[in-house]
């Protein structure tokens, strides 16, 4: 039997075959041939596949029972039914507070959106993250499941349920009506469409997120925030048009493209892809633009 290596080279043909797997095929026996054809062997491409994938253990920058922050699991009434949600605010806030929807990747509600939810409260924003895997059971806590379960929601549904999500925050009685949306892969794709569809959304940033039709664009009233990485070429095929739309429509856009980084580099949990150098800079930027545009 070969055995693995003991420190595999993770290369950017396995990510690119990973972000394949991922997005667009969902399967997963072809992505491990391909794994073993690009790593030599199954031992390798064994070891090599936990590299590319999440590892939620390592999901927390802020503790869930962290004394900074309160946070509650919520109901709100979505398009299609009762949806649930993480919410978390600063545990010394006395008044109103901007808010902020964390929406997902197409793995769904798991640890590191939740924690990522906290880092934003202790910002001094009032973070709700949905569930949008609600109207079909919940998120599971098998990932390949979750990203089927994704892949089968219909885009117009989940665009309504973020819209209930705005909907929700604007008139809790804890906020100040102000609201913005934070989105990641799948997510940054519906922060897109959630600021095509909700006239009432302050600002929007999308992290690697696929653009909407550009026919919508003038559709949006939020101000927009937009962040790529330069090796995503499955994203970023889109941009130039999205940027000359934008800007044809007089829309209030910032866009980055961080060299050198890979789809999902904010993800701290993807020891592959994740670049604590962009997340850093991407983060500083997207807490400066939500403290400036919700104020």
């Amino acid at each position: 039997m070969t055995k693995p290596e003991n420190n595999p080279k993770v290369t950017q043909a396995m990510i690119n075959a990973y972000d394949e797997y991922t997005h667009l095929t969902l399967d997963r026996r072809d992505f491990m041939r391909k794994l073993t054809a690009l790593t030599g062997s199954a031992a390798t491409a064994a070891a090599v596949a936990p590299l590319l994938a999440a590892n939620q253990a390592k999901a927390e920058m802020v503790a869930p029972d962290d004394a900074r922050v309160k946070a509650e699991d919520v109901t709100f009434a979505g398009a299609t039914g009762e949806i649930k949600a993480y919410k978390v605010r600063p545990a010394n806030a006395t008044g109103k507070l901007p808010a902020v929807i964390v929406i997902h990747e197409n793995r769904g509600l798991n640890p590191h959106i939740k924690d990522i939810a906290r880092r934003i409260a202790l910002e001094g924003f009032e973070a709700l993250a949905p569930d949008y895997l609600s109207p079909a059971g919940g998120t599971p806590t098998d990932e390949d499941k979750a990203r089927e379960m994704i892949s089968a929601l219909k885009p117009e549904d989940a665009t309504a349920n973020s819209v209930a999500a705005v909907k929700y925050l604007e008139s809790a009685p804890d906020t100040t009506g102000k609201v913005g949306a934070i989105g990641f892969c799948w997510g940054g794709g519906l922060a897109n469409q959630t600021a095509v569809n909700a006239p009432d959304l302050k600002a929007a940033v999308a992290y690697y997120g696929a653009q909407p039709k550009f026919e919508d664009v003038p559709k949006i009233k939020a101000a927009l925030l937009l962040h790529y990485a330069g090796l995503d070429e499955r994203i970023n095929a889109g941009i130039d048009a999205y940027k000359k739309a934008l800007t044809d429509s007089g829309k209030d856009f910032q866009i980055f493209v961080y060299d050198g980084v890979n789809h999902a580099f904010n993800n701290d949990t993807s020891a592959a892809r994740y670049n604590k150098q962009a997340a850093d800079l991407a983060w500083s930027r997207t807490i400066a633009f939500l403290k400036q545009k919700l104020a």
